[in-house]
């Protein structure tokens, strides 16, 4: 399969690229590229529909001073270890709006569901060796629901509720280290700073 790539970039010209393999939702493709010079290169790479990632917040109240935010401790078979993350998921429904793909997320992975929603920001995940983009939003006003996981990596993931002030402090000593949460409590922080 050969698809299509778009007009020059910075001087480099993209070939259609050619899909190598394809499994589950991702694609492994093979494209040849022109540099400003006219040097020819090859690059492989994954192409991916995106994900989604949730910042789910328990402002203070009245049995808390602060906001927590509601992260999961699950394995990651790429890393073989624990990671502690926002909530997220691939876009992997045609069609579906990424505030859809996260809200239904937050529901299937912690059994929440939020009355506010504002959209933090989008990033590239890995643009060395993927198309992936992860978009990330906020979720406020959170009520519990009841919900079903998937997969072996749900079924055994903890749920963790974490001031923001902890989760913040995690980012800076290295205990979160994935991206998309990375981003998304320093874009929250911020938020919530600046108004």
């Amino acid at each position: 399969m050969s698809e299509r790539r778009s007009d020059p970039v910075g001087g480099f010209v993209s070939a259609p690229v050619v899909t190598v393999h394809s499994w589950a939702m991702w694609s492994l493709v093979r494209g040849e590229f022109t540099d400003p010079d006219g040097e020819t290169f090859v690059r492989s790479f994954v192409t991916s529909p995106g994900a989604v990632g949730v910042v789910a917040l328990s402002e203070s109240n009245s049995e808390t001073s602060q906001p927590h935010v509601v992260l999961v401790r699950q394995y990651r078979p790429a890393l073989h270890r624990l990671t502690l993350e926002l909530p997220a998921g691939m876009r992997d429904r045609d069609g579906e709006a990424p505030l859809v793909t996260a809200q239904r997320e937050l529901r299937e992975e912690v059994g929440l569901e939020a009355a506010r929603w504002t959209r933090l920001g989008r990033h590239v995940s890995a643009p060395g060796i993927s198309d992936s983009r992860v978009e990330i939003f906020l979720a406020r006003d959170l009520r519990r629901v009841d919900y079903d996981r998937h997969g072996p990596e749900e079924r055994h993931m903890t749920i963790e509720r974490i001031p923001l002030d902890e989760a913040l402090a995690m980012v800076v000593d290295g205990r979160i280290d994935d991206a998309k949460t990375v981003i998304g409590l320093l874009s929250t922080e911020r938020l919530l700073r600046t108004g």
